[in-house]
């Protein structure tokens, strides 16, 4: 992984991954809860050979362990806190105080510590003693060295109040300067006692980056003794240079606990006044740089007194750099210091004895027997060290302690008078060289456990659970000779198996070598190589270090931790070892430049030298995605099924997955893919995560970076720069969740770009940017790292960041960037940085424009226009790591300071898009999506994602909701409307306006007012729903301004439609008014008349019978009829009309479509159906051509086209003929606006003569239908007809009133039968057209138009009817038309799915009835006329009745209104069942017929969109809104089944645009002039098209399998051969054709 500094920086580091943040306590229980223990497995069968996987724990050996320590047992339980009697009072009030009681017992765990929560945000001041320890780990974790200076809020204002106006000194002498305070090194022991062993190891290796001394002896501050830190330091790696290696350069590299190095000890007998602690941070810096390693008296809180922490050895270690002037020592040292008097801790001093070269005793008495010094079994050298000026100071003593020890004067150092501090200091400094430079001793402190255990101290790493981790990883790591040997022999699937894979993969999405093969046998050709390979890799055994390793990682709980721990340490020793050979045989071979061939050979060993776990979990992918290749039920894939899951929960744990193979440059998607699916179903429903990743050039710091800012420890050591990508998870704590708006914090570290190592190799800059396109889309922010001194590679980077940030914009995702600029440490650097950074910007904006270039998206002029970006805020300064010369350097505290102001920058900005938060399915869809097209030459062209497909998706459903409400509300108010005008002029009118021309505008200024008013709530709507948080809505922000240009066109058509119905409807109304005038004088005439009779009848004084008074009813009728003059409607000649709006229309287009025009009548042009043919010789031949070549022949296409345009047309003149009313001008407008739009939007070349005729032929046959109308419309009207239809009411009125019989129940049946029965029944059928359109809208069938799509595949497949493919493909919107209407009339076969609609619209429709019958009766009505009139005013814009029949009713009506009102309410009743049971008895086809809105023709013109066709394959377009920029398709098919064949075979051809459209093929066509063009350029041709590559490489298998089962049938109806059908079609069968449609189209 990376070096944090350019060069061999010195400093502490794990080479490593991340320490396991592994949960004990009530997490790790928690973990294990989930934890699914695989099967037992014996006999594991992978490929041909059979090996055993012990899945079953097993024992550990301990028997040595039990000879050194018999007490271990107990003394592994020391710390349980099991009551107060078991726990030392000090280390209890203590732990009570500093808030860690309950840590006691169950340890704290480094997933708690590194857990991001509100102290992670905010500078909260330390405000009580139980904030120190997290105030502490807070700093440490970042590495800040000012970690140790700690004081409660309290105590600070305390010291610094000034409040008292008095002027009083003595407080300053009485204040309390401790009472308040707890010293560090109580914190940090007590922070080692409540911690477990992972964050003891974090704690003592983060304490020594920040060159503190950590503890070598813990205190147990209980019954038991003190404990060996040999575990906790274990993970301290030092590098450093001694003198022998000045001149080469070189330097020692090794885990400190396993260094040959003497231990120089200091202890103190007794009390002393000279401060040991702070002496020897004295000896340990030099001139330039003070620096306090041991926590001493006069250090911040370093008065106060210990509690708990005498007894803490700690050690240090002084590491020379190879500079004369700075190094203190020319040799390794380490200095441990013990905390307290050696009388009370003999333990401690005994072993120091044993393992120092020498120990230096401080003392200011010395008691002339000193028995603690004489008995000690000595095998260092002792120094005593007092001071003369102590009271207590004997000289004499001395003299005989020495005497007794055998000590020389050399072995006595005294601080006299004389002797200043710095004197004192330098005579003990080279004390303590000489015995470094001779030292008696080197005791690795590995091997001091040897001692501590003779002695009885404990030693940490004595654990069951780390002895078992140890001898597992030693089983592995034990085997490791040749590394390169050893990964061909135990890790073999990684190799070059895997990498030809990955060459395979690449080559399946470019298709770079394709040639002059058929692409589609080509990718079945890879497909099958691929198959090939992966049964190699099944055909190998999992080998025995495999094995094992699984087996060690299957066991729970804490000890798979260790065991990945040492695995990693042990690792990590043979690659130093390996890597410090390979680097002197490197030099050696340098130095003679015969040896080029050597050299590149050993250059590329160290490349590959590296072996680490990340190695093994990647073995592990490899077996498990070969394992899928396996039949299901194979026992191996079987047995492998768990690995995920197992992986999940290391990821849980704080292991890291790797994402990207940086060796082969891959992504093992299956593997990933699994393994985040089982990481969601672990973690479910706290699945929200962001990202954040780093960006930079090789060996910039990247990795010290993440580790600094979060705590983490990604591996920065020697020699071990990053390949690839990982991630590892950070905890969200729950205080912060809902502002955060995730549960976890997802970090990814990542390879250095312009890596040496790649540079030299073919598509290195093609990688870099592969792997930033990646990162770059999977983060919410990337963080870009730049070191200022290198502009030429700045610009690099800059370069390949900016793609990889454009192609997210262009993808619909904006993440945002920080750029931090590495080794900038001046206080002004951000005010002095402001040209740099405008300069920065600049070039920001000029790389942008390039990429938009590139990547053909030139609208992106600026890097703001691309992402989120302010100079101001987007620029982090951080000063250099070290403060001083490495090795013994400490962390700067500027660059600690700095990160964690970017920390807070970022988390606050994270904290502001809280919508773009994904789960953890949403990652991995985003991961293979992003791969998939990175995958591609062409990202933007090529990226497909499940979660920008399912937003867009939702933003269609959402949208195509709130059209069919603007819709259908305006369907409802002309409903409305349209009465009114029905009833104009009537008694049912209420308005007050009696003259159309007044009423008309009216009308129209309501209209605009309602769709102004449904226009701003469609927009408001689409504002809201961009506003939301949920959803990824952000993904189709750029799709906002269709929608919206969406929203207005349909707002313009609807406009348009609703004035053209009113205007025709108060045209017709002010024809009807006239007659309706003459029929009303015909019937008072009548009425006259027959009243006239009745008088003269009754004058007779005869009883006449029915029949006589019929006789005399017929004569007068004759008469009266004879005498009448009848002028009806006046006819209009439809044609005359229909030519003159065609001319018109026409007349724009130029003289030569005039000329056309005038060629032919009319009346004539409908009588031969209309064919398009080649004219003249030339066209003829072309035809010819065409059709030998099968190639898309312009004729049959304009055919099509003028088929699909006069089946619109005659769509809507039969709507109109259906309503069975007059003709209007209108409506041949509406004919022509038809015409007109789909020739615009045709892909065919029309010319005029084309336009004519087809004008001419529509509107020929419209006119004749319109006539037809017309006519009909004049009969229904005619007055004496109508009178004569009434002559039976007339007669039956005549003699009712002759023979004085009551009519009110006669008359309340007729006019509810007559006038209301059947306008309630014409308004149920204008009701239930949208009623039945939404009910099929909710289907998910009709959801989208790209859920129809998906639906009518599928119900395609149900069938498996080869004729039904053929009319699909053929005539695909005839077929969507029928397919549609079959769907309508099987949802609602049921009589019940239609009932209740027709039941809600009767009993709407009585309701409001009986509502006007009470309101006419409450107007106190003088007659029945009037009575009726109130009736029928109340309903004037909700039924329309009947004037004739209302006529007819009022005939010689002499009822009376009260009778009448009450049969009225009793008929009214009746008629309710009426209508139910006829209804009812109303088959579903013939309601169709009378419904006003046709429920087919609204749900076509929804799934249809606008028509346009793939130009290769003809699949529709799916995209949503009225006004889409792009056109595009889910899912292709063959060109075959379009009719394509090969010009030589004439066979059906197999290709599919989205392989064609990557390949180097070309197509030609009418859009090319039949000339050649490339089909990865068919955006030339076709601007307005999207065909993106199959991204999964299985989308079209539906098609495929269709193919291949109707090869022959397809060719036999096309006239071609069959194709020929690649091998992988032929094993695709209709499950997986269905799987593949599902998946295509997003089908749940």
């Amino acid at each position: 992984m990376d070096n944090s500094e350019g060069e061999e920086d010195f400093f502490d580091a794990p080479d490593s991954f991340l320490e396991p943040h592994s949960d004990e306590g009530v997490s790790s229980a928690s973990l294990q809860a989930d934890y699914v223990r695989p099967p037992e497995v014996t006999d594991l069968h992978v490929g041909s050979e059979t090996v055993s996987l012990e899945f079953e724990r097993s024992s550990v050996e301990t028997k040595d362990l039990k000879n050194k320590q018999a007490n271990s047992t107990a003394g592994r339980s020391r710390r349980q806190l099991t009551g107060a009697a078991a726990v030392d009072a000090k280390l209890k009030s203590l732990l009570e105080d500093l808030g860690l009681t309950t840590y006691y017992g169950e340890k704290l765990t480094l997933s708690e510590i590194l857990e991001i929560d509100e102290k992670t945000i905010t500078d909260v001041p330390v405000k009580s003693k139980s904030d120190l320890p997290w105030y502490f780990l807070k700093r440490l974790m970042m590495v800040n060295v000012t970690a140790r200076n700690m004081k409660c809020a309290s105590v600070c204002e305390l010291n610094c109040d000034d409040s008292s106006g008095k002027l009083d000194l003595r407080d300053l002498l009485d204040s309390p300067n401790t009472g308040d305070t707890v010293n560090p090194l109580d914190i940090i022991t007590a922070l080692f006692l409540c911690s477990d062993a992972f964050v003891q190891q974090e704690i003592a290796l983060k304490m020594s980056m920040c060159q503190f001394a950590v503890p070598l002896l813990l205190p147990s501050c209980d019954t038991e003794p003190c404990t060996l830190m040999l575990w906790a330091m274990r993970d301290i790696v030092k590098k450093y240079r001694p003198p022998a290696l000045s001149q080469s350069k070189g330097f020692i590299e090794e885990r400190i606990v396993d260094s040959q190095v003497p231990m120089i000890s200091f202890v103190r007998l007794g009390n002393c006044s000279l401060s040991k602690s702070e002496i020897l941070n004295k000896v340990l810096s030099n001139s330039q740089q003070y620096h306090d390693t041991f926590v001493h008296h006069n250090m911040e809180g370093g008065d106060s007194p210990k509690r708990i922490s005498n007894g803490v050895t700690e050690i240090t270690w002084h590491l020379p750099g190879g500079n004369t002037d700075i190094d203190l020592f020319n040799q390794p040292v380490a200095v441990a210091n013990l905390h307290g008097d050696i009388v009370s801790f003999e333990t401690q001093y005994s072993f120091l004895c044993q393992t120092s070269a020498a120990v230096f005793v401080f003392f200011d008495h010395l008691d002339s027997e000193c028995k603690i010094l004489t008995n000690q079994n000595q095998k260092a050298q002792i120094f005593l060290v007092g001071d003369s000026e102590s009271k207590n100071f004997k000289l004499e003593t001395l003299e005989n302690v020495a005497t007794a020890l055998d000590l020389t004067k050399n072995n006595i150092i005294i601080k006299t008078k004389q002797k200043n501090d710095a004197d004192f200091i330098k005579c003990l400094r080279k004390k303590v060289s000489d015995v470094v430079e001779n030292p008696l001793m080197k005791m690795p402190i590995a091997n001091m456990a040897d001692i501590a255990h003779e002695l009885g101290i404990l030693v940490d790493e004595d654990s069951t659970e780390c002895q078992a981790g140890k001898k597992s990883a030693d089983a592995i790591t034990e085997e490791i000779q040749d590394l390169f040997l050893y990964k061909d022999e135990q890790l073999p699937l990684q190799g070059q198996i895997w990498k030809d894979l990955t060459h395979l993969e690449k080559e399946e999405f470019r298709l770079k070598k394709v040639g002059s093969k058929n692409i589609e046998m080509y990718k079945s050709e890879l497909k099958q190589q691929k198959e090939e390979l992966r049964k190699k890799q099944n055909s190998c055994a999992m080998s025995p270090a495999m094995t094992c390793f699984i087996n060690a990682i299957s066991r729970p709980g804490i000890e798979r931790c260790y065991f990945l721990k040492w695995m990693r340490m042990n690792l990590d020793d043979v690659s130093r070892l390996k890597l410090s050979a390979l680097r002197e045989l490197y030099k050696e071979k340098c130095k003679d430049s015969a040896n080029k061939e050597e050299v590149k050979e050993i250059d590329g060993h160290l490349s590959n030298s590296s072996l680490g776990t990340e190695h093994f979990f990647r073995e592990m992918g490899q077996i498990y995605e070969a394992s899928l290749s396996l039949p299901q039920t194979h026992p191996s894939r079987q047995q492998l099924q768990h690995l995920p899951k197992l992986c999940a929960q290391l990821l849980l744990d704080g292991f890291p997955l790797e994402l990207v193979d940086g060796d082969a440059s891959n992504i093992p998607l299956r593997w990933v893919s699994d393994v985040l699916t089982q990481l969601n179903h672990l973690v479910s429903p706290e699945n929200k995560i962001r990202v954040v990743t780093v960006l930079g050039v090789q060996s910039t710091g990247k990795s010290t970076l993440l580790n600094t800012m979060f705590g983490v420890q990604f591996a920065v050591s020697s020699g071990r720069c990053t390949r690839g990508a990982f991630m590892l998870l950070i905890r969200v704590n729950e205080d912060i969740k809902r502002e955060f708006g995730c549960d976890f914090m997802v970090i990814i570290d990542t390879e250095g770009l312009k890596s040496p190592e790649l540079a030299q190799l073919e598509h290195s800059y093609e990688h870099d940017n592969e792997l930033a396109t990646l990162v770059v889309g999977l983060s919410d922010i990337t963080i870009i790292n730049i070191a200022m001194e290198n502009s030429t590679e700045m610009k690099d980077i800059l370069q390949i960041v900016v793609h990889a940030f454009l192609r997210m914009k262009e993808v619909g995702k904006k993440p945002k960037c920080q750029f931090v600029h590495q080794n900038v440490s001046d206080v002004s650097a951000h005010e002095k940085n402001l040209r740099d950074r405008k300069l920065l910007l600049e070039q920001l904006n000029e790389m942008t424009q390039a990429a938009a270039k590139m990547e053909k998206r030139e609208g992106n002029k600026s890097f703001t226009d691309v992402m989120e970006y302010s100079p101001d805020t987007g620029n982090c300064y951080v000063p250099g790591l070290w403060n001083g010369n490495p090795p013994m350097a400490p962390v700067n505290v500027g660059y600690s300071k700095t990160l964690y102001e970017l920390k807070k920058h970022i988390i606050q900005q994270l904290g502001e898009r809280v919508s773009s938060a994904h789960d953890l399915l949403e990652f991995k869809e985003w991961m293979t999506s992003l791969w998939n097209a990175v995958k591609h030459e062409n990202f933007i062209f090529s990226f497909r994602n499940s979660l920008v497909a399912d937003a867009y998706m939702k933003l269609c459903t959402e949208f195509n909701k709130w059209e069919w409400e603007f819709k259908k509300a305006m369907y409802s108010w002309v409903s409305n409307a349209e009465t009114k005008i029905s009833n104009f002029g009537t008694v049912a009118a209420k308005s007050q306006i009696s003259d159309m021309e007044e009423f008309l505008p009216q009308l129209k200024h309501e209209a605009t007012t309602e769709l102004s008013k449904w226009e701003t709530k469609l927009l408001d709507n689409l504002e809201e729903y961009f506003k939301q948080t949920d959803g990824h809505v952000y993904l189709v922000e750029g799709y906002k301004e269709e929608f919206k240009n969406g929203a207005k066109n349909i707002r313009r058509e609807l406009e348009n439609s609703v004035v053209n119905q009113l205007t025709a409807a108060a045209d017709i109304k002010r024809g009807l008014i006239e007659v309706e005038n003459i029929k009303e004088n015909h019937t008072k005439e009548i009425e006259k008349a027959v009243s006239e009779l009745i008088t003269e009848c009754r004058k007779k004084n005869v009883q006449m019978t029915d029949g006589e008074l019929e006789q005399e009813f017929d004569e007068m009728w004759s008469e009266t009829l004879s005498k009448m003059s009848f002028s009806g409607l006046k006819r209009i000649d439809v044609s005359t009309d229909v030519d003159h709006y065609l001319r018109e229309n026409v007349e724009k287009k130029g003289s030569h479509a005039c000329q056309l025009l005038s060629g032919e009548s009319l009346e004539n042009c409908w009588l031969e159906a209309l064919k398009d043919k080649p004219e003249g010789f030339i066209k003829d031949i072309t035809h010819r051509v065409r059709g030998w070549f099968n190639l898309q022949d312009h004729v049959k296409s304009r055919q099509k086209l003028a088929d699909k345009i006069i089946a619109a047309c005659q769509d809507s003149v039969t709507d109109k003929k259906k309503r069975k009313t007059n003709y209007h001008n209108t409506y041949i407008q509406e004919v022509l606006r038809i015409i007109d739009e789909m020739l615009n939007k045709a892909d065919v070349d029309t010319d005029m003569d084309f336009e004519v005729s087809l004008k001419q032929h529509i509107c020929a046959d419209a006119a004749r239908n319109f006539q037809t109308m017309h006519e009909d419309f004049m009969q229904a009207n005619d007055p004496k007809m109508l009178l004569n239809k009434n002559k039976e009411k007339f007669c039956a009125g005549f003699k009712d009133v002759f023979h004085k019989r009551d009519q009110c129940r006669k008359k309340a049946e007729e006019f509810t039968e007559q006038c209301l029965k059947p306008a309630v029944e014409d308004f149920v059928y204008r009701s239930l057209g949208p009623n039945i359109t939404e009910e099929m809208m909710r289907s998910q069938a009709f959801g989208t138009r790209t859920s129809f799509q998906g639906s009518v595949l599928l119900d395609l497949l149900s069938k498996e009817d080869f004729n039904r493919y053929m009319h699909c493909i053929c005539n695909y919107e005839d077929y969507v038309k029928t397919w549609i209407l079959e769907q309508i009339k099987e949802h609602f076969s049921d009589a019940s799915k239609t009932s209740g609609y027709e039941e809600e619209h009767i009993k709407s429709s009585i309701k409001n009835i009986k509502h006007a019958m009470e309101k006419a009766k409450s107007e106190k009505s003088a007659d029945l006329k009037t009575f009726v009139e109130h009736i029928c005013k109340e309903l004037d814009d909700k039924l329309v009745i009947s004037q004739d029949a209302l006529g007819a009713f009022m005939i010689l009506n002499n009822a009376d209104r009260e009778q009448f009102a009450g049969w009225l309410t009793e008929s009214v009743e009746k008629m309710e069942e009426t209508l139910k049971k006829k209804f009812e008895d109303t088959s579903f086809e013939r309601k169709l017929e009378h419904l006003r809105v046709n429920p087919q023709a609204e749900l076509f013109t929804r799934v249809v969109g606008c028509g346009k066709q793939c130009p290769f394959c003809k699949v529709p377009c799916e995209a949503g809104g009225q006004d889409h920029t792009f056109h595009f398709a889910s899912l292709h098919r063959p060109d075959g089944l379009g009719r394509w064949s090969c010009i030589h075979s004439e066979k059906l051809t197999t290709d599919i645009c989205t392989s064609s459209v990557i390949s180097d093929s070309t197509f030609s066509c009418s859009a090319t002039n039949h000339e050649y063009h490339p089909y990865k350029f068919y955006r030339d041709i076709f601007p307005d098209w999207h065909i993106p590559p199959d991204g999964s490489l299985e989308a079209s298998d539906f098609w495929k399998y269709v193919m291949n089962k109707y090869n022959r049938d397809f060719a036999e109806a096309y006239e071609a051969r069959p194709a020929d059908i690649p091998r992988s079609w032929k094993i695709i069968q209709n499950e997986h054709a269905k799987a593949s449609l599902k998946n295509s189209f997003n089908i749940k």
